[in-house]
């Protein structure tokens, strides 16, 4: 699938010889949802800020659907809707003229009729003649959204779109993002909630000291780096791990009623078998078997840890 968004060897350089960015390649599909995370001052806004003309690049290049983003700005801007992190919102406006004069700064038609349909999408027709300072937070990052989406872009940026909102209006802007991208809008986000980009993301990327360490298909990262556990229940609680079972590498739950394995599920030998054999050996009867994945969340944290 060609790529609606394809970043080659993006570096960013700032003063004091600050290193934002080091080299990052990537290419992103048209429709897609790509998942961006990574700590806080990993490199995730400034990439975004590049792709969006909002900031310089030190060297490399971007292209937005085949158009240079400095060569072409016009062409590349207008694509592209962004949703800052920021609450940066007029006091005195109401919800209806900001969207419009959103539109209309990228020369767009007005469209009271598609206008109308996006406010109701996001759960602010109601609250169209409003004053943005009267409007609660997660209203006004609603807004935000509403003001990225008015020119009808083909790619919305969204940082941290979810951060200090409240869980039910999160789980509500994650059906938005899965509407938006049924209608055909390629989504890139950058969350701190791990949780968002394994309920919504189709591929995840790793950020972290200006490096991209990976990208991949989230189920497919999850396969490959994911590890799980065995938790075997015993019938009576035991206070320490028998020698003979030292070569495991086995923890004990606190009440010494659960023997727990951690093993990589993809190597030919995972030791399970010869580890339940040697449990019945000794005489320790099992009341239960148990197996978990690793989630999103441990694998981030791994692979962060890896690299500092």
């Amino acid at each position: 699938m060609q790529a609606i968004v394809s970043v080659q060897h993006l570096s960013k350089i700032y003063s004091g010889d600050h290193h934002a960015l080091k080299d990052v390649s990537l290419d992103i599909a048209a429709g897609e949802i790509l998942a961006l995370l990574g700590p806080n001052g990993a490199g995730k806004t400034t990439l975004i800020s590049i792709i969006c003309g909002i900031v310089n690049a030190s060297s490399g290049s971007v292209t937005v659907g085949g158009h240079d983003i400095v060569a072409d700005y016009r062409k590349t801007r207008s694509q592209i809707g962004l949703v800052p992190q920021e609450l940066t919102l007029g006091a005195f406006d109401t919800v209806w003229n900001t969207l419009s004069f959103s539109r209309g700064l990228f020369g767009k038609k007005a469209n009271p009729a598609y206008l109308e349909q996006l406010l109701k999408e996001l759960s602010l027709w109601e609250k169209k003649d409003n004053a943005l300072m009267t409007l609660s937070g997660g209203m006004k990052r609603r807004v935000l959204i509403g003001k990225a989406l008015s020119h009808e872009p083909s790619i919305l940026f969204l940082d941290e779109p979810t951060a200090g909102v409240d869980v039910e209006l999160r789980k509500d802007m994650w059906a938005l993002v899965e509407r938006l991208r049924e209608s055909g809008v390629t989504i890139i986000l950058t969350t701190h909630y791990i949780e968002e980009a394994e309920a919504i993301a189709d591929r995840v990327g790793v950020i972290n000291g200006g490096e991209l360490l990976l990208v991949d298909d989230k189920r497919a990262l999850m396969h490959k780096l994911g590890k799980r556990q065995l938790i075997v229940e015993l019938a009576e609680a035991v206070t320490t791990v028998p020698d003979a079972l030292s070569r495991w590498t086995l923890q004990l739950s606190g009440d010494g009623s659960q023997l727990i394995y951690t093993y990589d599920p993809h190597k030919s030998d995972t030791g399970v078998s010869d580890l339940l054999h040697a449990i019945q050996e000794l005489g320790l009867k099992m009341q239960d078997l148990q197996t978990t994945q690793s989630s999103l969340e441990e694998i981030f944290v791994n692979l962060v840890h890896a690299k500092t």
